[in-house]
């Protein structure tokens, strides 16, 4: 154990763990949302995932940015984002759609078992991974040089980059407009209906299949932004980019509460921290392995995670 490595650049990790669980948060937006309505696991949400990482570089290579090219200027730098984050969204919401049109819809029209619904969602997973390494490549993918990291304060000490305040302002910019938007809007009021009782909702008008489908693509959607940040923050994408991370995102939903928009964001961030502080700790080959034996730790206690809220019973 390596104490005081820890104790002297705690300051640094904690920063960087951060960023890092900012975008574990976006990602399990998706997971928990598809769990609140379904009470099912959408185990091709990290493909949904990796569908936003490549459109966000093919979207950077359309305008001529590539990996060795100069830093553009901050004009560009802002519409270039702005524009990414556009079409990963869209793309990633789009994969979404798909896969909940194709491997949930006929499903649920047939009352199959929830077993099905899994191994339908991990069959999706696979399809996709490898559609997009047979099309995309094997190998890892580098990212345009968008944004070049500058220190803009510190903290205790470690250093603050434009590059992690923007990874982790956005993470809590979207949660707050998707909770406000499930909270305060007619359609999210559909979507925490039929979470609450499916039947009854569709008693009173509400279309399940619709607000299904607005999950899957709500959910596509942050993983899109999720996306572009990972780019940013990485500088790499591959075809399998999505399995770890998708792990590590569901395991942020459980460890806040699945079902719950905000424990997302409080598990992503969290398990950022967690996974910095360990590997510092212990080394970085047991960066995975600490991710999650700090999930099964909190859950020996919090068995329904730190929230326990579910997406029906989220506050008006």
């Amino acid at each position: 154990m390596n104490i005081d490595f820890l104790i002297d650049n705690f300051a640094d990790l904690s920063v960087t763990g951060l960023a890092q669980g900012a975008i574990y948060a976006l990602v399990a937006l998706g997971y928990t949302l598809v769990y609140g309505v379904l009470r099912l696991i959408n185990f091709a949400h990290s493909e949904v995932f990796v569908t936003g990482t490549f459109a966000t570089i093919l979207t950077l290579r359309g305008i001529g940015i590539g990996p060795d090219d100069p830093v553009p200027s901050l004009l560009m730098v802002l519409l270039t984002l702005v524009l990414a984050s556009i079409v990963a969204a869209l793309s990633s919401g789009a994969v979404a759609l798909l896969v909940e049109r194709v491997a949930y819809r006929p499903l649920r029209r047939r009352n199959a078992p929830p077993l099905v619904f899994l191994i339908s969602a991990v069959g999706a997973s696979l399809v996709l991974m490898e559609i997009y390494a047979l099309f995309l490549g094997r190998d890892n993918v580098r990212v345009g040089n968008l944004i070049k990291p500058r220190t803009q304060f510190t903290v205790f000490g470690a250093d603050v980059t434009n590059r992690q305040i923007l990874i982790v302002v956005s993470a809590v910019l979207m949660m707050v407009v998707l909770d406000s938007f499930i909270s305060r809007t007619r359609l999210g009021r559909g979507v925490r209906a039929v979470s609450q009782n499916p039947d009854a909702a569709a008693l009173m008008g509400v279309n399940k299949d619709r607000v299904i489908a607005l999950t899957f693509l709500l959910g596509g959607l942050m993983a899109g932004v999720a996306a572009v940040l990972y780019d940013l923050n990485f500088g790499v994408t591959k075809f399998s980019a999505g399995f770890l991370i998708g792990l590590k995102a569901f395991t942020a939903a459980v460890l806040g509460g699945i079902g719950n928009l905000r424990g997302a964001l409080l598990g992503g961030l969290l398990l950022g921290l967690a996974e910095n502080w360990g590997q510092a700790l212990l080394g970085s080959a047991w960066r995975d392995v600490i991710a999650f034996v700090f999930l099964i730790v909190v859950l020996m206690f919090r068995p329904t995670g730190i929230l326990g809220e579910s997406l029906g019973r989220a506050r008006v």
